[in-house]
């Protein structure tokens, strides 16, 4: 079927393709080197715990047959080989039906990842990754013109991903409505990065038309994707520059990166190389049978979009073949960080040596400036800022977290910028406070060297040891 391909579309495949290799990358790096504090046998959610009373069906998972933390190491690190091997091209050095295998196996790796990883897997660029991977894998190789309609669907997750954030924003908070959010955004955002300050102090005028913007590229532009070419190239080119202004002002792991990634699928780059023939039969009737399937479950999300109940970041389906999505539906006007503190002291007393916890990515030391981490995720950082929010976020996890700390545990001081105490000697008491921060002032910086200011609100977790039953308080 001559419709069934668009060999104009080639090199965006192979842009697409590789780009898509380097997202799962970072997705299965993140993983190795944080699961074992996480959800490890030791972790604060351990996955033999969440596998003991979670069916299957509900989660599937390699971990529900087997679980140690060296077999999680492996199939973390094998995810990472596979990537590297897809990033570099292996895919189209084999049959078509080899290359898809190769793109299902990263799939597969990491939905059984995601489905064990509880509250720290819980962000809807996990499940962007995955329905955007599994599309991926019918792609095809080098040998196969790319279907025109496996095009179509990532289009469709693209105008979901924009159009679904455009109308919980609109439906949200009304800063949005009164395209005020970013004077507060920028300073209250999960994790700045090292040019989140000057975000924040740009005038406001100018804040209000990048609000303004952002509604045009997430409810006009999206409709555009569907339109002839060149405008839909055009439009996915105002998202990806969109989403590169998103990366410059802040950290938020991969999500950016893999919309970019989405809209290069949607971009016709010139060339006058060979390009691949038609498809085979079997190809296209599983193609054709695929892609039905997965319109047939869009009406969830479909619906969800129309609704005014509308819900963002929620797959579903266990396996995340379709998904909702969005963000700051509501932005904070104020910032609260839980700083965490240990003491060797024999009596925690107020004027004891307290010494603070840093971690790498969230703020702390109010001199310490921003620094760039997406779109590798530190997920341990960003549970601290819902911590901060609301006490109910760090139920199921915080005194996992201290009681580790306070045996001063290897792998959870390695998600940590510093740890205070020497290894040989870890603290006696461990608390928590919650202070506000706030950004400075151009003068305030210049006079104190500091990007933040720090003001004491309340205790979080009152001094505590092993000997005492680690109670979460705010």
């Amino acid at each position: 079927m001559e419709w069934f391909v668009a060999p104009e579309y080639w090199l965006s495949r192979l842009v697409f393709q590789r780009a898509l290799a380097v997202v799962y990358l970072f997705a299965f790096l993140t993983a190795a080197l944080q699961f074992r504090a996480l959800i490890g046998r030791r972790g604060m959610l351990p996955v033999p715990h969440l596998v003991a009373r979670v069916p299957f069906r509900e989660a599937p998972s390699v971990f529900h047959l087997h679980y140690s933390d060296r077999f999680f190491a492996l199939w973390a690190w094998a995810g990472c080989a596979v990537s590297v091997a897809l990033a570099a091209g292996v895919d189209s050095r084999v049959p078509l039906w080899a290359g898809m295998l190769l793109w299902l196996l990263p799939w597969a790796l990491y939905l059984s990842i995601v489905n064990v990883g509880q509250t720290w897997y819980s962000f809807g660029w996990e499940s962007l990754l995955l329905e955007v991977g599994f599309v991926a894998v019918f792609l095809g190789n080098g040998t196969v013109a790319p279907p025109i309609v496996v095009l179509f669907l990532l289009r469709w997750i693209l105008f979901r991903v924009e159009f679904g954030a455009g109308l919980i924003t609109l439906r949200g908070d009304a800063c949005w409505r009164k395209l005020t959010c970013l004077d507060y955004h920028h300073e209250t955002q999960p994790m700045p990065g090292p040019l989140s300050w000057f975000f924040h102090r740009l005038p406001k005028p100018l804040h209000r038309v990048e609000v303004a913007a952002n509604h045009v590229t997430q409810l006009v532009v999206p409709v555009l994707l569907f339109t002839p070419q060149p405008v839909a190239t055009a439009a996915a080119a105002l998202m990806i520059v969109t989403q590169l202004w998103l990366v410059l002002s802040g950290n938020f792991a991969w999500l950016n990166w893999l919309t970019v990634v989405l809209a290069l699928s949607a971009v016709r780059f010139p060339s006058h190389a060979s390009r691949p023939a038609g498809a085979p039969l079997w190809y296209e009737v599983v193609v054709l049978a695929v892609a039905a399937g997965l319109v047939a479950l869009s009406r969830q999300p479909v619906r969800n979009m129309i609704s005014r109940g509308q819900i963002m970041n929620r797959s579903f389906d266990p396996l995340h073949l379709v998904n909702t999505y969005g963000a700051f539906g509501t932005v904070s006007r104020t910032r609260y960080e839980v700083v965490i503190e240990g003491t060797a002291q024999e009596v925690p007393r107020r004027d004891a040596d307290w010494r603070e916890y840093e971690f790498k990515g969230k703020p702390g030391d109010p001199r310490r400036w921003p620094r760039q981490y997406a779109p590798y995720h530190l997920r341990l950082d960003w549970l601290m800022w819902f911590a901060a929010l609301s006490p109910g976020y760090a139920a199921p996890w915080f005194g996992a977290l201290v009681e580790r700390l306070l045996e001063n545990d290897r792998d959870t001081l390695r998600l940590l910028r510093r740890c205070p105490f020497p290894a040989h000697a870890p603290p006696r008491y461990v608390r928590a406070r919650l202070f506000r921060y706030r950004f400075t002032t151009w003068r305030e910086l210049r006079e104190t060297g500091a990007c933040w200011e720090r003001v004491y609100v309340r205790e979080f977790l009152p001094p505590t040891r092993l000997a005492d039953p680690v109670a979460r308080r705010g």
